[in-house]
């Protein structure tokens, strides 16, 4: 089954017989049709800027930065962007969109990041959750890069739309991995997510430490409008995305950490 383009973060590839999420393989395509989409352009990419808000002088830490578009966006805001991504293909890129302006890391958000503690401001993880069947390693790791009061600027697939992607309708309460196919160019590459309920979306920002401060669920750029007549209402009247904004709690009052 194809599915639309909607991730614009990678995280890395699953071993086995036939390797899903291998965004090496199409990542030029992929880079493309990302870049001036209905959902990434107009929806995702203006959502998850608008909840980062004033970015001027900001560390941030664009994890799972794909080819780079929304480090772009942040450094044009004034922050300072460093990126990190598993696909070799998706940085050379990222690298060539950015230049020097931005640090890029090749990295699995599985693995313990090459950063110091408390290293950024805030970090985005721009639809990249969503890859992982364990949120926990990563999420503990994003925390102790983050500042104490810094935070996290997430997006992932709706769990409703997740839930409802394929037939027979899986347990929402059951964390389930589901595989579907994208066609770039004509080249049909596999893909696989997982989804959770909302509440295991939430308890795993808690028990990682992080302070819940925003759940969003936007409209697309009224822009899109004119420019995407067919498939705009769509996109408006039904959720596809949802946006986290978590926060590291600043120290105690008192407290010498």
């Amino acid at each position: 089954m194809e599915r639309a383009t909607d991730v614009p973060g990678t995280l890395g590839h699953s071993a086995g017989p036939t390797r899903v999420n291998d965004y090496d393989r199409f990542a030029e395509a992929y880079s493309a049709a990302n870049e001036d989409s209905l959902v990434n352009a107009y929806y995702e990419r203006p959502a998850m800027l608008a909840l980062a808000g004033d970015v001027a002088g900001r560390r941030i830490l664009d994890a799972g930065c794909g080819s780079g578009p929304l480090s772009a966006a942040l450094r044009d805001r004034g922050a300072v962007v460093t990126g990190i991504d598993a696909s070799a293909a998706m940085l050379a890129l990222a690298r060539r969109r950015l230049g020097d302006d931005v640090a890029l890391h090749e990295g699995d958000l599985r693995d313990r990041l090459p950063f110091a503690d408390g290293a950024f401001d805030d970090v985005v993880a721009s639809l990249v959750l969503h890859y992982l069947e364990d949120w926990g390693p990563a999420l503990a790791e994003l925390r102790r890069v983050l500042r104490p009061g810094g935070r996290l600027i997430a997006s992932v697939d709706h769990p409703i739309v997740a839930y409802t992607f394929h037939d027979p309708r899986p347990d929402y309460f059951a964390t389930t991995d589901y595989a579907f196919d994208w066609t770039f160019d004509g080249q049909s590459v596999p893909m696989r997510f997982w989804r959770r309920p909302l509440h295991a979306m939430t308890d795993a920002f808690t028990t990682a430490g992080f302070r819940l401060s925003a759940i969003s669920e936007p409209q697309p750029d009224p822009a899109a409008r004119e420019l995407f007549p067919d498939d705009f209402h769509g996109l408006a009247t039904a959720p596809n995305f949802l946006f986290f904004v978590v926060e590291v709690p600043p120290p105690a009052a008192g407290s010498d950490g």
